[in-house]
């Protein structure tokens, strides 16, 4: 090792042969020019002994200076003059009392024309005085230096350019080597080592108790290996992180890069895409060879359905496919002729349905980790996370808020701490309260409030008799949701909305989905049963109870008459379908029957309690937003309605500064009453539950966890109609 060190840091370079020549050039124009000539600033010098007659001869050197000698009578005349530009002659003479050397003078010539056009008139009036002329003589003098730099300077700024551009080209100078031309086919990735982390740890990541504990495990062989081994157990080559967007996944690979003691490399699945051929493999053979280099290491890729995607389909009619090419390097190296030893893959995606079942085998990916939106107890965990920074009011009840929020990720929590803090500081507070949770819920799921929105008291009756028919519904069905509150105040694209806050439950019911089918059918049943008329405002509750009914008849197997039969293909191929035209038939009248007979429920129950329903009504439209309470002084207690069975409340931790936070004596008497309120129904608050797309069927039950039945209605002004969109969320 020592000896392959001695010979890096050989002092030998190239370098140093260019510094010689130049050194050379330089020594070469210094004795070339070497003589005992004395520079003169002034050319008045020069013409002043001339009028004297004091120069014995003149050489004009290139057209540039002029060359001279004293005569006697140029000597003496320089001793006696005292003017400031003789002195330097007057210098030199005295230094040279001896005359050992012969004294030359030199003077740079500014204007070669105009000197030369002076001496012509001096020698004019000389001749006219009958005194001698001044010859002077014109000579060429080579100039090596001047010479050799007009040649060279040229090159060496185009070599110059060229090893600048090269060098950028080849990822010198700090640059990174894969976004370079020539190292365009070197890996992008990421690497943390050597003591570089993510100042990420298993201790920032809340909840994911079973997703967290398989990823320690792979660390925890890396840092002792021999527990494992001694049982003949193998380290896993891979583990595929797989689950819906916002859960974790990431934070769980910069936990692992954060922990592990080991090289970590991590890149998109988007990194191994470029316009050129064949660009892919070799940045996946080029991971692979720095990872195997550096083992035991990790790879992590994130988004690999980039690359993962199922061959053979969307093939552009036989071209030749580059994301192909780069998974089938991608399989060769994970498991191929030649095994990588010491290297661990970990991967993540949403799209687990589309990957290739070549890179999802065991051997490749030995591990498929799903995480999963969080639950009560792990939202609590997470909460407890990210209300760390906050500065919190004392006694804020991290359950009430985890109940509250059924279907949000982590990633949503997070937002949600993070407006929630917004909008206390909108407020002038001095800390967050309870209050800011719930107004923040509301924004993040319904959308900014439009409290100036322009809407005809009559489409605002009409909004008000939709939601309340909604309200009405839920609360009379044994399996609706339970209602949060009903408001008529637009939010985002909504005109208005009914809240309700489902169960967290694996699995649903016929009874379930059918009651919740009427319930977003009693807005419409509700505009016919009061005006005779329907309107537009019923989009996203048709739209909703059209895939309920489609998803019971042909996926879930729910229907009698097409029996236990499921059509839901996991490919999403629009091109065929998996039964013929007469099935077709079946499935299309079943679900219109069954859509029916719950919009004529929904019109039976609202006839029977007409009354409630209209009181219902003009209480929402005197004052726009109605909760929990107003419902049960109308209609009675919800025989269906459980009673609270939780735990104890568990209450945020107070930072230093949480800890000398006081309650705000001058608090408005309207913050207290909704602090009372929230106090009193602890399912006052709204949240929003994401469809979960990584599933192998889409839910029937595809309700929010805090269900919006928005109402949008149709504007008609003269010829057009402008329908309202419903909100994506």
């Amino acid at each position: 090792m020592s000896e392959k060190k001695d010979k890096k840091k050989s002092p030998f370079s190239i370098y140093w042969i260019y510094a010689v020549i130049g050194v050379a050039i330089i020594g070469v124009q210094l004795f070339m020019s070497s003589n005992s000539s004395i520079t003169i600033n002034t050319e008045e010098a020069f013409f002043g002994i001339v009028d004297e007659q004091g120069i014995e001869e003149v050489n004009f050197i290139n057209r540039t200076r002029i060359d001279y000698k004293l005569n006697d009578e140029g000597r003496k005349f320089v001793k006696e003059r005292s003017e400031t530009r003789y002195a330097p002659m007057k210098e030199a003479l005295k230094n040279n009392v001896k005359g050992n050397d012969e004294l030359i003078f030199t003077t740079d010539i500014s204007s070669p024309g105009t000197f030369t056009t002076r001496v012509g008139k001096v020698n004019t009036e000389l001749k006219k005085n009958s005194k001698p002329i001044v010859d002077l003589q014109t000579k060429t003098e080579p100039d090596y230096f001047g010479g050799i730099l007009s040649f060279m300077l040229p090159i060496v700024i185009l070599i110059i350019i060229w090893l600048v551009v090269m060098r950028r080209m080849t990822g010198g100078g700090g640059g990174g080597g894969g976004s370079q031309i020539f190292n365009i086919g070197k890996s992008k990735a990421k690497v943390y080592d050597k003591g570089k982390s993510t100042n990420t740890t298993f201790n920032d990541v809340a909840g994911l108790a079973g997703a967290k504990e398989e990823v320690q495990e792979i660390v925890e062989f890396l840092k002792n290996s021999k527990k494992y081994t001694e049982l003949g157990a193998k380290i896993p080559k891979g583990a595929l992180l797989v689950g819906p967007p916002g859960t974790g996944k990431t934070l769980l690979a910069k936990a692992v890069a954060g922990e592990a003691k080991v090289p970590f490399f991590s890149l998109s699945g988007s990194d191994f895409v470029e316009m050129f051929v064949g660009v892919g493999a070799s940045r996946v053979r080029d991971l692979f060879k720095q990872a195997k280099e550096k083992a035991p290491s990790i790879i992590f890729i994130d988004e690999i359905d980039a690359i993962g995607r199922a061959r053979g389909k969307n093939n552009s009619f036989g071209s030749n496919d580059e994301r192909e090419n780069t998974l089938n390097q991608l399989l060769t190296e994970m498991d191929g002729f030649g095994t990588n030893s010491g290297v661990i893959i970990l991967a993540a995606t949403n799209r687990a349905d589309v990957l290739d079942n070549a890179l999802t085998r065991a051997g490749r990916f030995d591990r498929q980790i799903y995480v999963d939106i969080p639950d009560l107890n792990e939202r609590k965990e997470i909460f407890q996370v990210h209300l760390k920074p906050l500065k919190l009011k004392k006694g804020l009840d991290i359950s009430f808020l985890s109940k509250q929020t059924p279907g949000f990720s982590g990633a949503d929590i997070a937002n949600l701490c993070n407006e929630a803090a917004l909008i206390a500081a909108r407020n002038n507070k001095k800390a967050v309260e309870k209050q800011d949770f719930l107004d923040a819920v509301d924004r993040i799921v319904g959308g900014l409030e439009k409290k100036n929105k322009i809407i005809t008291p009559e489409e605002k009756r009409s909004i008000a008799f939709h939601e309340a028919g909604h309200a009405s519904v839920s609360w009379l069905l044994e399996h609706a949701n339970p209602l949060v509150k009903v408001t008529i105040v637009p939010r985002g694209n909504s005109l208005g909305a009914a809240w309700y806050l489902p169960g967290e439950r694996s699995i649903t019911t016929t009874e379930q989905i059918l009651d919740e089918m009427c319930t977003s059918l009693g807005g419409r049943a509700a505009e016919l049963l009061t005006f005779g008329k329907i309107s537009t405002g019923a989009l996203s509750d048709l739209e909703k109870v059209t895939k309920q009914a489609y998803a019971m008849v042909s996926i879930y197997g729910l229907n009698d008459k097409v029996g236990n039969l499921s059509f839901y293909d996991p490919n999403g191929n629009q091109f065929t379908k998996p039964y013929s035209d007469v099935t077709a038939r079946v499935i299309d009248e079943e679900a219109s029957k069954m859509i029916e007979a719950q919009y004529q429920r929904a019109i039976k129950v609202l006839t029977e309690h007409k009354d409630q329903l209209n009181q219902l009504a003009e209480k929402l439209l005197e004052k726009e937003v109605i909760f929990k309470e107003d419902l049960v002084a109308i209609f009675g207690v919800r025989p269906w309605d459980k009673d609270d069975e939780d735990s104890e409340p568990v209450y945020a931790e107070e930072s230093t500064n949480e800890a000398t936070i006081k309650e705000n004596s001058a608090e408005t008497s309207e913050t207290k009453a909704s602090d009372e309120e929230s106090k009193e129904d602890t399912d006052n608050v709204v949240a929003a539950k994401k469809p979960k797309t990584t599933k192998p069927a889409p839910s029937v039950d595809e309700t929010p966890a805090v269900e919006l039945v928005k109402t949008e209605i149709n504007k008609t002004d003269s010829s057009t109609a402008e329908q309202t969109e419903k909100p994506k969320g």
